[in-house]
């Protein structure tokens, strides 16, 4: 498969463009692919996913929240935020992670769906349904993620990792020794079960489908690249390292018949071979996609009907799955520029919907072209390279944006996502995470207190 490189001496550079013929120059400049559409006629049409028609092609992605209470139920921050992004119009909501195991979660007010919350989370489904914008029989198709955090586990609010394979890069960050342990083959045999119990539970909750996660450096998504892990049925060649994912929606599908199953999906971890998956085997920094198109195949197959593409592992290179202007406390400016990873997003996503013509595929990572994205979103649907486009922080920031834009047709500048990553410091640094910039009165104190705690710590805790 060709690859594609990104273009040679592109600096990194906020987002000071006035006028959309000022992007559109730049891209052009820069010799991207990010086509714009003022036609958005397409984010509006319906779309059928397996057995349900959503309202239309645009979607809020997850986005943590890290505010459940102690047992992994929702508070009333939680209820907040998903009565916000429904009455905000989105005919996708993509609920944010809740971990399948007590040390799975990825910090100590992670969601977790059990027996125990199963009515707290019966009562969130409600109430987000009751706020959608649009009632009746286009109520919007409510995702609820399933995950395990894997090395980046924090269940009671220090570093407990998970892993999958010795990843140096990753490694070094945590201060892990070599012969730290991995776990085990019997583990992750059991585990799928785990995930299999929160679908049924979920189904019960009354979302209408389940993602498996596998996506951001978390265990699903490591298994993905788990080449060095050595004598196991989860590690080596692809239908190995590919067998947890495959196996879990299998298990899934028969624990919760008609649930809607979908995976968000990294398609590049943007670690070098052997290490990262959709990794050049050559050795070079850019994607190859040749094993996540075959995963996807495999997916599809065995019933997966919804797909959410994005890349990275922001503990790494928070800027490949979140380009932005400023990085979190304590990271880097990288060496591309956004649009660079703004380009990728579409690439990557245009590649899984070209290959699966019929699965639905999900684009993002656009943020930060501010009120311009929707352009960007509409040329992608209109297009065939993606079923539908989605924003996480900028439904963070703004969730009423998909209402604003169906009913004036333009977002408002003073409301966008300004990409400024103080919500993911929040998250890394303690949580709780919201808006900063666009909520203030409730968020900014939490992100004071992040800023406080990174500042006074020698390194990232995740």
């Amino acid at each position: 498969m060709s690859k594609e490189f990104p273009p040679k001496d592109t600096r990194h550079e906020r987002f000071a463009f006035r006028d959309l013929q000022a992007l559109e120059e730049k891209v052009r400049r820069l010799g991207l692919d990010i086509p714009m559409s003022d036609d958005l006629s397409p984010l509006f049409l319906p779309l059928a996913v397996g057995s349900k028609t959503l309202p239309n092609k645009l979607a809020a992605l997850p986005m943590e929240g890290a505010d459940a209470d102690p047992a992994g139920a929702p508070t009333d921050l939680t209820f907040r935020r998903y009565r916000r992004f429904a009455a905000g119009g989105c005919g996708l909501i993509w609920f944010e992670a809740a971990a399948v195991r007590p040390e799975g979660r990825g910090n100590p007010r992670q969601l977790r769906l059990t027996e125990r919350t199963r009515d707290a989370f019966a009562r969130l489904v409600d109430e987000t349904r009751r706020a959608a914008a649009f009632g009746g029989a286009r109520r919007p198709l409510l995702i609820l993620q399933l995950t395990h955090a894997g090395r980046f586990s924090r269940p009671e609010g220090s570093a407990a990792p998970v892993i999958a394979q010795h990843t140096p890069a990753l490694d070094a960050q945590l201060g892990l020794p070599a012969d730290y342990p991995l776990v085990s083959d019997a583990d992750l045999d059991s585990l799928g079960g785990d995930f299999a119990a929160a679908a049924r539970l979920a189904l019960e909750a009354g979302f209408d489908g389940v993602d498996i996660k596998a996506c951001h450096g978390y265990l699903v998504s490591e298994l993905l690249g788990s080449r060095t892990r050595p004598d196991s049925r989860y590690g080596g060649p692809l239908e190995n390292r590919a067998r947890f994912l495959v196996e879990t929606v299998r298990a899934v599908r028969e624990a919760a018949p008609g649930l809607l199953i979908g995976c968000r999906l990294n398609l590049f971890d943007g670690l070098l071979f052997p290490y990262g998956f959709g990794a050049d085997p050559s050795g070079g920094p850019a994607e190859d996609l040749s094993e996540p198109i075959e995963l996807i195949g495999k997916l599809v197959f065995e019933g997966v009907g919804l797909l959410a593409v994005t890349c990275g592992v922001p503990a790494l290179a928070p800027h490949l799955g979140r380009p932005f202007d400023r990085p979190m406390i304590g990271g880097g400016v990288p060496a591309e520029h956004p649009l660079v990873g703004v380009a990728r997003w579409l690439r990557l996503a245009g590649a899984a919907q070209a290959d699966c013509p019929g699965l639905a595929v999900v684009g993002g990572g656009a943020s930060w072209l501010r009120r311009f994205f929707p352009l960007a979103a509409s040329a992608a649907v209109r297009s065939g390279r993606t079923a539908l486009f989605g924003a996480g922080r900028g439904t963070l920031a703004y969730p009423e944006w998909a209402r604003d834009l169906a009913e004036r047709g333009t977002l408002d500048p003073r409301r966008v996502c300004l990409t400024c990553s103080k919500c993911s410091t929040m998250l890394r640094w303690g949580g709780p995470v919201g808006c900063a910039v666009r909520d203030a009165d409730l968020y900014a104190p939490e992100y004071r207190r992040a800023c406080r705690a990174a500042r006074s710590a020698a390194s990232p805790p995740r």
